[in-house]
């Protein structure tokens, strides 16, 4: 069940921070033995990698291939169910026709001393993506870490995903080839994080890594950065539902539940200015669970950080979902425009009570590796943009230098840098 929280009492604000605060402080780190692992990658290369794979995946010491093979490759995407197999044409299709609107032009000008100065945007050349195994093995996970890079133009795309100690997702791999990957290696965990950044006999080296992970992959994405670039440190998925007395208790419970199944330490959220759809809210979950396959860490996650915030006024909702940033957001009311001009911090926004998360998840288009933990206040979802640099050029006239000069020497001589000024 939701825990009950009215936001008018006083003092409720500041509360509701304290509230959030925790779960992030409940997350585990694990620098610690995170800078261990890159260490001995660092140092051992492919020899340290299966090291670690072989401890943290139990699987036998004596394997030597860590890379899918060409073979591989063919003979596991063949294995795919076709209706799968449709399912991630279309994604793949819808994805990449959001993310080509995204491009981004270069730009050139001269001012009035003909000084050309202008703005260029280059794909990065080398990108890993990392895409988790075991339960959270996602096909989604590739192409929406995937399309972006290849849209800016990105030409070679590694990907590791834990392959070594179980048969591997034929989606993954299809999804993978469809991506036009270039190679695909068969380890998981913060050792593929350092292998990727900093190459192996068999890991090419890249410079930037993208994709989620558990905690030691966010550390180790964490650690590594500086010496390539990262997509952000993501945390456990959450979702912000506002809803009325208007709305379906049903659905909004499902799309609580949507989020909540990911991971114990997911956060499902319901901000309603009605209490007899909160009870009802409730009542639905409770329902609901009973026949989720992942009924265990969906109840853990609704148990331990799920809230049904009471608000009585549209102000205060959107006060509330500011304070919380959530990386995903449904408005479910007929008036969405009041509360909509009023958000300013969320990863991504579904309206109307036909846009459950779930279709951002997989097939809308827009991206959905999205900021979570609050950190939606200061960053975006993942485009086009993570994928390329931006040069600037500056070329200078006699006429330039000789007009601009002496405010250069000013501005110089008075940060006492005579050198610049000479």
């Amino acid at each position: 069940m939701l825990r009950y929280f009215n936001i008018n009492q006083k003092n409720s604000f500041n509360k509701l921070e304290k509230i959030l605060d925790l779960r992030k402080i409940k997350q585990h780190n694990q620098s610690a033995a995170v800078k261990k692992i890159i260490s001995d990658v660092k140092k051992g290369g492919d020899k340290a990698v299966v090291k670690y794979e072989v401890k943290f995946s139990k699987v036998s010491s004596g394997v030597k291939k860590i890379k899918f093979s060409k073979k591989e490759i063919n003979s596991i995407a063949k294995k795919i169910d076709k209706d799968l197999k449709k399912s991630i044409d279309i994604a793949f299709d819808r994805i990449k026709r959001f993310h080509s609107k995204q491009k981004f032009l270069s730009f050139r000008y001269k001012d009035e001393f003909s000084n050309e100065l202008s703005y260029k945007y280059l794909p990065i050349e080398k990108v890993g993506v990392y895409v988790p195994g075991g339960t959270a093995s996602y096909p989604s996970t590739v192409l929406m870490n995937c399309i972006p890079a290849i849209v800016a133009g990105v030409k070679n795309i590694y990907l590791s995903t834990p392959g070594l100690s179980s048969a591997v997702n034929p989606a993954i791999i299809y999804a993978a080839k469809k991506c036009g990957v270039k190679e695909i290696y068969k380890i998981g965990g913060a050792q593929s994080i350092a292998a990727l950044a900093y190459g192996t006999k068999t890991f090419k080296k890249v410079n930037k890594i993208v994709g989620p992970g558990n905690s030691f992959v966010a550390s180790a994405k964490k650690e590594v950065f500086g010496d390539v670039g990262i997509d952000m440190i993501a945390g456990p998925s959450e979702v912000s539902i506002v809803a009325d007395e208007n709305s379906n208790p049903a659905w909004i419970a499902s799309d609580l539940i949507a989020q909540a199944e990911h991971d114990v330490f997911a956060q499902s959220i319901l901000v309603s200015n009605s209490k007899n759809l909160i009870k009802k809210v409730n009542l639905n979950i409770k329902l609901q669970l009973n026949n989720l396959p992942k009924k265990n860490i969906a109840s853990k996650s609704i148990k331990k950080f799920g809230l049904a915030i009471y608000a009585n006024n549209y102000n205060k909702i959107a006060k509330v979902i500011n304070i919380i940033a959530p990386e995903h957001l449904e408005i479910e009311l007929d008036n969405y425009k009041k509360i909509l001009k009023k958000i300013n911090n969320a990863g991504s926004i579904f309206i109307g009570k036909y846009s459950p998360e779930a279709m951002g998840d997989y097939i809308a288009g827009p991206n959905h590796v999205l900021p979570t933990s609050g950190s939606a206040k200061f960053s975006s979802g993942l485009s086009v943009n993570d994928f390329l640099k931006r040069h600037s050029l500056i070329k200078i006239t006699k006429s330039g230098i000789e007009r601009l000069g002496p405010s250069v020497i000013n501005l110089a001589k008075h940060e006492k840098l005579e050198g610049h000024a000479n």
